[in-house]
Order: structure tokens, then C-alpha cells, then sequence
């Protein structure tokens, strides 16, 4: 397949090119990338030296007048508008890593992004491309909005409950810790080594945008706080709600969540606590759960990495289905360690 990858040289981006490269049905023709136009892609990203040697970053608009199969798009939310409905007419399948087609609710995209959306006729087409919850959504699919990063690691642990009515559906609430990666590859105050190095930092108070995705996913109403933590990626979630029944135990949970991912190649459910670091370099999803039957409440953990099962090995797991190819192939089955 000839891809284009809109946003190649954003962490996102990079990652699409660097698990591309294991790939033997990916080939990766135009990578664009707005502020590194003329470069060679192992010049931008030393880490993709051997295997794009001679790759050059164009402008966006020549993924458009370029010959390819499928467009992997990541952009920050608001900019795939531009290109989808294009590539699109042009029988162009598309991947978008982006916001911009996740929500199915226009009136919601306003209310959390700030602006109008520019291609509500496309809403309805998109597949939201969480393979674990969507899988046979995804096969044909020739529009896939990729999961957030925090949305995915909340609904593989959170929806398996939500699903059974095994929890009350108002009121939960979901701390996540993440990498700073997640932010993107432009700087910001917040960004600079001498704020971020020891601390920990809340952000997006009440208000950030992945609230109405992982609600619209697992069909429940959230208190949703991220914070940013001084390490390159790696992403952790705590999430707590109301069981619904007080027989409900440690054990029926875990053993939920074992039935619900028994054929899920890239979902671990682990006895432990997961950790931020375990599933770094991979696409694997760390889930867990807890019950506490003293107060009534639910202890759903998970732990991913941002770039990979958050963000660009999924858009590749997602294209995998779509295309009738295995899901694992090109993927990472196996963390960095130590």
C-alpha cells in the first residue's frame, strides 16, 4: 500500500513512520510536515535514519496531488478538516490520529473545541477505531477517527463495567497521569525542562476535550483531571465508580475483564497494579481492577504507551482490521525493559 503520513515529523507522526517501517504491506511515499519542508526525515528524526535514508519532508498539499492508497493524518485537532473531505473524493482511505472525527455530535465538537466543524457530513461515516470495542465497525472502514490516548486507556478498562451495568453510570471520576509526549512536540512553559523535571502537574481542569470521548465510548457521565508528569511517554489511569451491586468482588471483576479480552491480542489483564513503564515501546494496554467492598467503589487501572497503543500503533491496528490483514502485524507485542 502507497501511504502518506500528514504530520510526520510531530511525536505521532514520527511514531506512524518508525512502526511503518516493520510493516511489509506499509510503504511510505510522502511525509509532510509543515515546519521541516526540505529536510530529510533522518535529519528530523535521527532515530528513522536507517530505515528512511533518503525520505524528504514535503508540504501537505502534495500528499494531496500524490498517488496513494491510504493517508495517515496527525494533525493537531481542527486541521484534518482541511484534507479528509478531499482525500476522501478522491477515493483516498483515511487514518486520522486527530480529534477532528471522533465525536459523533457535532454540537459537542463546538463545545469543547471552541469552533464550528467544517465536515459534519463525514461525522456519521467515520469509525471510531478502538479495535478492542470496535472491531467489526472497523472491517471496509475507509474513515477511522483514532481513539485519544486518555480515551483509550479509560474505556478498555472502564467499559467492560459500564457495558454490564455493573457500575453506576454518573459520577465516575478518572485521574490519569501522562508523558510529556502527549502534548506534542512543540514547546510551551509547562514544557520546559525546569518546570516539568520533579514535578507534577494537573491540567485541563473540567474542561479538557477527551471528556466527551470517553464519555460518548462507554456511555457515562465523568469527572475527567489529566496530569503531566516528567517522563518522554507512558501513560497512567485511576478510575474509580459506584458498583451496583454489593456482592460484586475483586474477583468477579478481574474476572470480567479476563473473559471480555480473552482474544485481545494487545490487552494484558494483570493481577498487579499496572505501571507506567511496562508497556513502553509496545501496543499493549495494561488493565486491572479492584473492588472495595468497605466504601462500594470500583478500582479500574490501566496503563499504555501514548504514542504507541495511544496513538500511532493503534491507527496501524485499526488500518490492520480495515484491510482484512492480521491486527498484530508490524505491532509490538513486547515492552522496553528496563
Amino acid at each position: 500500500m502507497r501511504v502518506g503520513v500528514l504530520g510526520a515529523t510531530g511525536y505521532a507522526g514520527t511514531e506512524v513512520l518508525r512502526l511503518a517501517a516493520s510493516h511489509p504491506d506499509l510503504e511510505i511515499i510522502v511525509a509532510s510536515g509543515s515546519s521541516s519542508v526540505g529536510k530529510r526525515v533522518a535529519e528530523q528524526t535521527p532515530a528513522l535514519a536507517a530505515a528512511y535514508p533518503t525520505l524528504m519532508v514535503e508540504s501537505s498539499e502534495h500528499v494531496l496531488d500524490s498517488d496513494l492508497d491510504v493517508v495517515f493524518l496527525a494533525l493537531p485537532h481542527g486541521e484534518s478538516q482541511t484534507f479528509v473531505p478531499q482525500l476522501r473524493e478522491r477515493g483516498v482511505q483515511v487514518v486520522d490520529l486527530g480529534a477532528d472525527f471522533r465525536l459523533k455530535d457535532a454540537e459537542d465538537y463546538v463545545r469543547w473545541y471552541g469552533h464550528e466543524h467544517q465536515a459534519t457530513e463525514l461525522l456519521s461515516n467515520a469509525v471510531y477505531g478502538l479495535v478492542e470495542r470496535h472491531r467489526e465497525e472497523l472491517r471496509g472502514a475507509t474513515l477511522i477517527a483514532v481513539p485519544g490516548c486518555y480515551p483509550t486507556a479509560s474505556a478498555l478498562v472502564l467499559g467492560p463495567f459500564c457495558d454490564e451495568g455493573l457500575v453506576e453510570p454518573e459520577n465516575i471520576v478518572v485521574n490519569a497521569l501522562s508523558g510529556a509526549s502527549g502534548a506534542g512536540r512543540a514547546t510551551s512553559d509547562r514544557l520546559h525542562f525546569s518546570r516539568l523535571a520533579g514535578n507534577a502537574e494537573a491540567y485541563g481542569l473540567l474542561t479538557h476535550r477527551h471528556t466527551p470521548e470517553i464519555q460518548q465510548e462507554i456511555g457515562a457521565t465523568l469527572l475527567f483531571t489529566p496530569h503531566l508528569v516528567p517522563v518522554s511517554r507512558g501513560m497512567l489511569v485511576s478510575a474509580y465508580a459506584r458498583v451496583t451491586s454489593p456482592t460484586f468482588t475483586t474477583a468477579d471483576a478481574m474476572t470480567l475483564l479476563r473473559l471480555t479480552y480473552a482474544d485481545d491480542p494487545f490487552v494484558v489483564v494483570t493481577d498487579d497494579a499496572p505501571t507506567l513503564k511496562d508497556p513502553l515501546g509496545s501496543n499493549l494496554c495494561f488493565v486491572s481492577a479492584r473492588v472495595d467492598e468497605r466504601t462500594g467503589w470500583l478500582l479500574a487501572m490501566s496503563s499504555l504507551d501514548n504514542l504507541t497503543k495511544g496513538a500511532a500503533g493503534q491507527a496501524i491496528q485499526a488500518w490492520n482490521v480495515a484491510n482484512g490483514r492480521d491486527e498484530t502485524l508490524g505491532l509490538p507485542l513486547v515492552g522496553l525493559t528496563p
